[in-house]
């Protein structure tokens, strides 16, 4: 097995209570100060992710099924106060009643009604399995708007004062798919794109959404009215559709991922019958190649050349854009894809060996760019390097009519391998995205979650690094600063979890020029470890009308 891929550790400390149920703190209590919180910084960092575990008697099975609950550190003055409330989705409210689980998550299957005869739980065991509304995965803006999304057919309107949950929202009432993933991209003007699956008769297909801005749609009511799919791709096999967390996307292009994380829609179908989870049909195929579609953002064409590269998965794409003819993309990425499948909270809760087995069994994820040729033509030549920049060590090479096969270069050193790799990458995406940019955050991954902040910068692949014992810092999020002149001129939030130290959570800001810590601000009840955040200002929102 490669470096790049697996290395291995031992003695890695418990953290099963970065996975234990808490309570929502629905009113705003003050935090203690450590250190300075820049008095600039004004507005609402709000956070997602699991944080209800159980219900009654019955327990969730998988780090996704989690009851969603949603964070609130409001900032102003150097001050910081803190909220959290459950996420009020049909769900929960469900699962609450009936005190036991009665909608079925990723890895958990709701079993029948025991309230029910022999004959009726038979018989509810051939219903279609329903989408959960739980969405516990993102906060994320549609024409201004607050909404809270996972990756099924359901988001929720949520004010991001009060953290209320206001109203449940439908992708299939505005366009035909069957869901979008939690990672939509903005350009400038404020028109947003996605991407949902739907399935036919023909096949499983992968959709293209573009949700017109505000100021494009101002007669429009509704937040998703005007939404309409621009492409359609076809999956390459017509049951078995990859999974995608999120896809890139540059000034031109949507960027599609076609990876070897494969979904059986069969499995999924009869679920209820075998008492599986959708956990239970995705699996890995390390025998297909990667697909990188390319698709015009305006048009709506897909590209004929299709750019493969060796079998990986991805989750998160860092940044793409495109110079001197050519697309050049980075991701987060590893050789294998069985990663999914291990995050069990039962594996999350072990200790000792056995925590070091699952660790020990997962790749490792790294930034990796690809450099896709976009003038492919009848005189392209064959068989040989078609990424001609002086300054990278990426191929691409015409091997068919309209197949180009693609290798990385690594976008790091090999200190990062110390770091066990990184994964939730974050840029300036105001002023940088689809554009070329210098420098990434993230996490680095020496345990199941994050336990380092990482600041890459892309000129000599160097690397500053937060590092504490037993501090767990969630996705790292860029804010600037006001009169920020430098691509790094401003802060970073990250919210640290102390699974061994109860009470103690808090919001830590560093700079994110020098990587020093500022400030914290401690928060006295525990928080889970969640997934994705954003913050907020009217500062930032100008900054990023003007980037256009």
């Amino acid at each position: 097995m490669s470096l790049n891929c697996f290395s291995y550790v031992h003695g890695l400390p418990c953290i099963e209570r970065i996975v234990c149920s808490v309570d929502e703190t629905p009113e705003a209590i003050p935090t203690t100060i450590r250190g300075t919180i820049p008095e600039w910084i004004t507005g609402n960092f709000l956070r997602n992710g699991p944080g209800k575990f159980e219900i009654g008697n019955n327990k969730f099975n998988h780090w996704f099924d989690g009851m969603a609950l949603l964070h609130q550190f409001k900032i102003a003055a150097g001050q910081v106060t803190y909220k959290s409330r459950f996420l009020g989705s049909d769900c929960y409210m469900a699962n609450n009643e009936h005190r036991r689980i009665v909608v079925s998550e990723f890895g958990t299957v709701a079993m029948p009604d025991p309230c029910k005869n022999f004959f009726q739980r038979f018989l509810s065991r051939f219903e279609m399995p329903g989408s959960s509304d739980n969405d516990n995965v993102s906060f994320v803006t549609y024409k201004g708007d607050y909404y809270v999304s996972t990756e099924t057919n359901f988001m929720h309107k949520v004010d991001p004062e009060t953290l209320e949950t206001k109203e449940k929202v439908n992708w299939r009432k505005f366009i035909a798919v069957n869901g979008a993933t939690a990672h939509p991209h903005t350009d400038p003007d404020g028109t947003t794109y996605n991407m949902g699956n739907s399935y036919t008769a023909k096949g499983a297909f992968y959709n293209i959404i573009r949700v017109p801005s505000t100021k494009m749609s101002e007669n429009l009511k509704e937040t998703l009215e005007g939404a309409t799919v621009v492409c359609s791709i076809p999956s390459l096999d017509k049951t078995r559709p990859s999974y995608y967390h999120s896809f890139a996307m540059s000034k031109n292009y949507i960027v599609f991922i076609e990876q070897p994380i494969k979904i059986d829609l069969l499995k999924i179908v009869t679920g209820k019958l075998t008492g599986k989870g959708i956990k239970d049909a995705v699996y890995w195929n390390p025998e297909l190649e990667t697909i990188f579609h390319l698709i015009n953002k305006q048009t709506g064409m897909l590209n004929s050349v299709k750019y493969y590269a060796k079998a990986m998965s991805t989750f998160h794409q860092i940044n793409a854009w495109e110079e001197d003819g050519f697309l050049v993309m980075d991701i987060c990425a590893a050789d294998d894809g069985k990663a999914i499948n291990n995050y069990l909270i039962q594996n999350m809760r072990k200790s000792g060996e056995a925590l070091d087995e699952v660790y020990n069994t997962m790749c490792r994820v790294f930034p990796r760019r690809f450099v896709l040729p976009l003038s492919v033509n009848s005189k392209t030549p064959y068989k040989q390097n078609l990424n001609t920049r002086h300054d990278s060590s990426a191929t691409a090479i015409r091997i068919a009519m309209d197949k180009v096969f693609c290798t990385h270069e690594n976008l790091h050193s090999e200190e990062l391998h110390k770091y066990g790799g990184l994964e939730f990458p974050q840029i300036n995406y105001a002023k940088y995205n689809t554009k070329p940019y210098r420098y990434f955050y993230g996490c680095g991954f020496r345990h199941l979650v994050g336990d380092t902040l990482i600041k890459m910068d892309l000129e000599g692949h160097k690397m500053k690094v937060w590092e504490h014992p037993g501090l767990y810092p969630s996705e790292p999020v860029f804010v600037p600063s006001p009169d920020a002149t430098e691509e790094d001129d401003g802060v970073i939030l990250s919210v640290v979890i102390t699974p061994n130290k109860d009470k103690s959570t808090f919001l830590l800001i560093l700079d994110a020029k020098t990587f020093d810590e500022l400030g914290r601000a401690e928060v006295p009840v525990n928080i889970p470890y969640g997934f994705h955040g954003t913050f907020y200002s009217s500062y930032l929102q100008k900054t990023f009308t003007e980037s256009k």
